[in-house]
């Protein structure tokens, strides 16, 4: 028999790393515990990815063996960076299992394959494959043959994801998140059992199954269970906040034997419960391991102190958190934060474009400012005036409000109503009807030129006869829809057009196409309040047109060609990242907070913690802005809210800590003084 030798970790090296010289008093305190449950709750910009890195390397300076080590993360990037620190200070880093929880589970499945239910070399479907299989499924049922308007596979898709990482079933679910889905609600729930069935005969895995089989394999087999508790001895996981229940309890499994688990993360700036993180696995940390040693970590280096008292009063309000008040490691700011008032949405996106101009004629880099706002329909005044002043930005989504395929289908209507001979608009818009693809929709122009002659009287489509069988109703649906676009021969408002667009069926198109069918619903919503500016249907597409005909576009953050860019982002999109100067719009009632989030005392408390996320991304200036008067549609609702109240938000702030602003046509000079108008 070969005889084996180990080869010890070195502790060669570690004896130049003084920790009381790297880290401060708080760090060094996490850094340095001794093994057992601890959390550490680690503030916005306190520094934790140097924490964790530490304490990586503090275990191996103690002679802990790297492959006894479990760094779980929320990006494969976060984990590779974090490595190359550690083995930057300690040899041996290389030997630590870093990885996302996802890789750690496809790691762990591919060493035990057939113990989990699979055979060897399994494929791991990506979000195509899932669909193509998802809609075979659907195929193999029947039920969309009996009803055209059933939710299309990327829907269904997200349904079972959301199912997998709460630990819900489908049932429950949908009438949770998916409420206008409640009528398939049974036929749903089967097919998510096909499905099932279906990934296993064809030895296949999506995404979420590597979370979900690891888990299972780990609770059915005690002996693979044993040996990973044996192996990882210590276990570090990042961003603890944002796990799920799924994450939370294959953590649990694998810390059972030694209960050596540190946690690192910040419970106020848990905001991803809409795709299923849940708040109560950090808040419950030390409940579910007596014991625990809770550190905070609350010096930070990113803000000017002035920022984070606002921060730390914004946050206070939030029953479900762990106390901790965050202080600046730099000095004094001149100003304040401000919060601006203005009359209406239209003087609050000139606002922030002119402080932007102001701002960069100062020397303020483009990079270094940042719009942020709770959700990507409140940024379209504020794209549309940075567009007419030429102010380059970029969006994190690299999509502005007007290229969105919603926005594009519905203007694809007012397009055609306009003017007839229209190929493009005309395509867009039939190519959404069951059974058209791209030939049909090319025989179905060839004679609709034919049938109009260059015309309006859409009536005359409905002879017609090379529409798809499937297509049909669809087809009459919308030429009833343009005719209410054109009646009489007259083209309507704009106005009146997005809808009729959206009654005529185009948000149930949404509904079946869409899993963030309520956000889309809002944008258009914001489309047909703007939109009612405009008594002629070509002076409100022209002024489309001349919006989307400037680049002003982007990559993500950090990517090659931003450096000249203001970046525009949602708050969710924004988490991790820094700016000198953040100005945040729509601070009002029914915006930020959003009118559902009001509902819900849970869902108002991620609200609040959106917006602490938020004020902590900014350095130096931070801008605050509500309207008081929400402008835009020629007629409202009775029921909606004309007059806008502030955020409560703002009024949990106490007065002192801010500057109040007024910002509106004022005679006099351009911008401010100590003693005038800033605006």
């Amino acid at each position: 028999m070969d005889k084996k030798y180990r080869i010890e970790p070195s502790s060669a090296g570690t004896a130049g790393i003084c920790f009381e010289k790297e880290l401060n008093g708080q760090q060094l305190a996490a850094v340095t515990c001794e093994p057992g449950p601890a959390l550490v709750i680690a503030g916005a910009g306190s520094g934790k990815t140097r924490t964790l890195t530490y304490r990586v390397a503090w275990l191996l300076a103690q002679g802990v063996a790297p492959y006894h080590i479990l760094l779980l993360t929320f990006t494969n990037k976060a984990a590779k960076e974090m490595i190359e620190r550690v083995t930057a200070l300690v040899p041996g880093g290389e030997g630590v299992w870093g990885g996302t929880f996802h890789s750690v589970g496809n790691r762990i499945l591919r060493r035990h394959a057939e113990a989990a239910g699979f055979a060897q070399g399994f494929t791991i479907l990506d979000r195509d494959d899932q669909e193509q299989m998802i809609n075979f499924e659907v195929g193999r049922s029947g039920v969309r043959a009996e009803n055209k308007k059933f939710p299309k596979a990327s829907v269904l898709a997200d349904i079972f994801s959301y199912s997998a990482n709460t630990c819900e079933p489908v049932e429950k679910v949908i009438p949770q998140k998916y409420r206008y889905l409640y009528q398939w609600i049974e036929v749903i729930a089967k097919l998510q059992s096909a499905y099932e069935a279906r990934k296993r005969e064809s030895n296949s895995l999506d995404f979420d199954d590597l979370l979900s089989k690891t888990l299972a394999l780990l609770e059915m087999c005690p002996d693979i269970l044993a040996d990973y508790q044996g192996r990882f001895r210590h276990i570090l996981v990042d961003e603890y906040q944002d796990t799920n229940l799924l994450q939370a309890r294959m953590v649990d499994l694998l810390a059972a034997k030694h209960g050596s688990l540190m946690v690192v993360g910040d419970d106020a700036q848990s905001i991803y419960s809409w795709r299923g993180a849940d708040s109560s696995n950090i808040l419950e940390f030390p409940d579910r391991y007596p014991g625990t040693k809770v550190f905070k970590i609350e010096t930070n280096y990113r803000s000017v102190p002035e920022v984070l008292d606002l921060a730390n009063a914004a946050i206070a309000a939030n029953i479900g958190q762990f106390q901790k008040r965050l202080s600046s490691a730099r000095q004094s700011s001149e100003n304040k934060p401000a919060v601006v008032s203005v009359e209406t949405n239209g003087q609050q996106a000139a606002f922030v474009a002119q402080r932007v101009e102001e701002l960069l004629a100062d020397g303020v880099k483009h990079r270094e400012i940042a719009i942020l706002y709770r959700a990507h329909f409140h940024s379209m005044e504020l794209q549309m005036e940075f567009t007419r002043r030429g102010i380059p930005f970029a969006m994190t989504s690299g999509l502005r409000f007007f290229e969105q395929a919603h926005i594009k289908d519905v203007a694809a209507y007012l397009k055609f109503a306009v003017n007839p001979a229209d190929e493009i608009s005309f395509k867009r818009m039939v190519r959404v009807m069951p059974g058209v693809g791209e030939k049909s929709a090319d025989t179905l122009w060839e004679h609709a030129v034919k049938l109009l002659r260059g015309e309006r009287d859409f009536s005359r489509l409905l002879g017609c006869a090379k529409v798809p069988g499937k297509a049909v109703e669809a087809w009459k649906q919308w030429v009833y829809t343009m005719e209410e676009c054109v009646p009489s021969g007259v083209v309507a408002s704009p106005q009146k057009m997005i809808g009729s667009v959206l009654l005529a069926g185009y948000d149930e198109y949404m509904q079946e196409t869409f899993s963030n069918y309520d956000s889309r619903k809002e944008d258009l919503e914001t489309l047909k309040e703007f939109a009612g500016g405009f008594e002629d249907a070509g002076e409100f597409l022209s002024q489309l047109a001349l919006l989307g005909a400037v680049d002003t576009r982007g990559a993500a953050p950090g990517k090659e060609g931003d450096e000249e860019k203001v970046l525009f982002s949602t708050i969710h999109q924004a988490k991790g990242l820094e700016w000198r100067v953040v100005f945040v719009p729509w601070l009002t009632e029914g915006m930020f907070p959003g009118a559902r989030a009001v509902e819900s005392p849970a869902a108002l408390e991620e609200e609040r913690r959106l917006f602490y996320v938020a004020v902590t991304r900014c350095c130096d200036e931070l801008y605050l802005v509500h309207p008081r008067v929400k402008m835009g549609g020629a007629s409202y609702s009775p029921y909606e809210d004309f007059h806008q109240r502030p955020s409560r938000f703002l009024s949990e702030i106490p007065e002192k800590l801010f500057e109040s602003w007024e910002a509106g046509h004022f005679s006099g000079t351009r911008g401010g003084g100590e003693d005038e108008d800033p605006f």
